[in-house]
């Protein structure tokens, strides 16, 4: 048997991971209010752009075919931290 080396917790103490709620919570004006309240700086709005694309990927490939309305959800998350990196990269 092959060992196993599980990632999923290697993010803990990163702040990008506690900005995820700007793609699951927010949009529009709210998503860019939080941004400026917060105060991290590129790098780690970035970071939080791929943690939120990683779990939305994620969940969304378990979901596809079973639950459109979840899978609607994951794939309004896609869009919006795809557009904003178009907007903030």
């Amino acid at each position: 048997m092959e060992p196993v080396i599980d990632f999923g917790t290697s993010g803990g103490g990163d702040p990008a991971c506690d900005l995820v709620i700007a793609w699951t919570m927010f949009s529009g004006g709210s998503r860019e209010a939080f941004r400026e309240a917060v105060g991290q700086d590129g790098g780690t709005w970035a970071r939080a752009r791929g943690w939120a694309l990683w779990r939305a990927l994620l969940v969304l490939s378990g979901c596809v075919g079973t639950d459109e309305g979840l899978a609607a959800v994951h794939r309004r998350v896609i869009d919006e931290v795809l557009a904003d990196h178009a907007r903030h990269a």
